[in-house]
Formats: C-alpha cells, sequence, structure tokens
C-alpha cells in the first residue's frame, strides 16, 4: 500500500505570484518596442487607418513624429494616450 502525501497550498500566495509574474510580463512585451509604426498602431488598437484618423489620431495630446513619409508613435505614450482616450469614449 502507497503513502498518501497531503499538499496544502496558499490560495492568494500563488494569486500574488501569479499577479507579479503577469506585471511583469506585461512591463517586458510593452518595453520590447520603442516606437510603433502605423501598421503596429493598427495591429495594437484593432481599428482601421481610417477609423485611426477619424477618432484619436488629430487629438493634440496623441505624440506622434512624421519621418520621411511614415509616422511613428512612442510606444508608451502613445498606449498611455490610447487607455485614457477608450476611458473618455462614451456609450449610446
Amino acid at each position: 500500500m502507497g503513502t498518501l502525501v497531503s499538499v496544502n497550498v496558499d490560495e492568494s500566495e500563488v494569486m500574488r505570484i501569479c499577479k507579479e509574474k503577469i506585471a511583469a510580463m506585461v512591463k517586458e512585451s510593452d518595453t520590447e518596442l520603442v516606437f510603433w509604426d502605423s501598421a503596429e498602431l493598427k495591429r495594437r488598437t484593432c481599428m482601421s487607418w481610417n477609423t485611426i484618423q477619424k477618432t484619436f489620431f488629430f487629438d493634440k495630446r496623441f505624440v506622434k513624429k512624421k519621418v520621411g513619409r511614415d509616422w511613428y508613435f512612442p510606444a508608451r505614450e502613445a498606449r498611455d494616450f490610447l487607455e485614457v482616450w477608450l476611458s473618455e469614449q462614451t456609450t449610446n
């Protein structure tokens, strides 16, 4: 006959560790890119270029820089702006 093993798990500690790991992974993935191009902005927002231009592109708070023919957006500032912008949108 085998030996029984009993394991006690502190669920709150497991949740704390998981949240720490997730936060670290999110922070790492966000800092991978210094800036986004228009294709990355479209991917991150799930919006078409026309929708981006109609909704927030010309907002003075949205930091952008045109280099030659291409637009570039500082990743950290763009993400912060988009979170604020989305929270400001009202539902009809």
